[in-house]
């Protein structure tokens, strides 16, 4: 299995288009150790040729072009991809279908209620179907993609802002990604509002894990904060810190002495995360934890 970090930025990206923080500012000004990053997400294949998107963020234009593994051809109009699974309905995993609409259209693969989201409450669905043939299905724990098998675990009902009725979840999964050829592994979880009972049993055994780790403290977001750029309580965005007693840098610790085999790193980094600075004090006890804080456009072969 053949994986690309198409993104590993949270909504918004980094820089972010409308914030000044420090951190911001010192990306656009280019300072070491701080780079840009596009909005979280992925493509996985199982042999090269065919590839299926994980989340589709409003960048996915960009990170396509930079990928030459998804370039199209050989023929004119050929793409080589395939689907998209989505995690959840969040608009920066899911904007990005829209521009995809010049293709012949994808099957794509998402939670129930982020399938009814994206159909009744913000009309994905119906648009891009009138430019092509789009096939939407609902996720399925032990569903396959060619040779690759996909076990799903629900992991947060927080639902997107722009939805209207209060249907019923999960609204965000994770997806473990298993190749049987080779053996291959991967977890994908970029949104944890809590480190769920089960989620242990669900990377046991991964080859990597990509989690959340959008925000390095639980008040980062406050004015009181270095950041200084917001008051929403974090926990109710639906994402768990790295640091703290019950972040999950510990629980990481705690799967790393019995698991030592699994590759770990964080994914979906908000522009108020100091880690994003490889300078930073946050960003060595992190790495000295012995988990990665891969760039854009990495490639793992697992």
């Amino acid at each position: 299995m053949k994986v690309v970090i198409l993104g590993t930025a949270a909504g918004g990206g980094f820089p972010q288009w409308n914030c000044n923080c420090g951190r911001c500012a010192s990306c656009r000004t280019a300072a070491a150790g701080v780079v840009p990053r596009t909005q979280d997400g992925l493509a996985i294949s199982a042999d090269g040729s065919d590839w299926y998107l994980v989340n589709a963020s409003p960048d996915i234009r960009a990170q396509i072009l930079a990928t030459n593994l998804l370039a199209p051809g050989p023929g004119p109009r050929e793409s080589p991809i395939r689907g998209a699974l989505l995690t959840d309905a969040e608009l920066d995993h899911s904007l990005g279908l829209l521009m995809l609409r010049e293709g012949d259209g994808l099957e794509v693969h998402a939670p129930a209620a982020a399938l009814d989201a994206l159909r009744n409450d913000f009309a994905v669905r119906e648009i891009v179907s009138r430019y092509g043939d789009w096939a939407w299905f609902s996720v399925d724990d032990g569903m396959t993609l060619g040779r690759l098998r996909v076990r799903v675990l629900a992991v947060s009902n927080k639902r997107p802002k722009y939805t209207r009725a209060d249907a019923p979840g999960p609204w965000v999964v994770a997806f473990r990604i298993e190749d049987p050829a080779t053996g291959g592994v991967l977890v994908y979880a970029p949104c944890l509002a809590t480190w769920p009972e089960e989620f242990d049993a669900f990377v046991d055994g991964a080859s990597y894990v990509l989690l959340d780790g959008t925000f390095f403290g639980p008040d980062e977001m406050s004015g009181s904060t270095r950041a200084g750029v917001g008051t929403q309580a974090q926990r109710a965005m639906g994402h768990l810190p790295i640091a703290g007693p019950d972040g999950s840098l510990v629980r990481i610790r705690k799967l790393c002495a019995v698991q030592p085999g699994t590759g770990w790193a964080y994914v979906h980094l908000n522009n108020t995360n100091p880690v994003l600075d490889a300078t930073s004090p946050e960003y060595a006890e992190v790495r000295a934890a012995g988990v990665e804080l891969p760039l854009d456009g990495t490639v793992l072969d697992l």
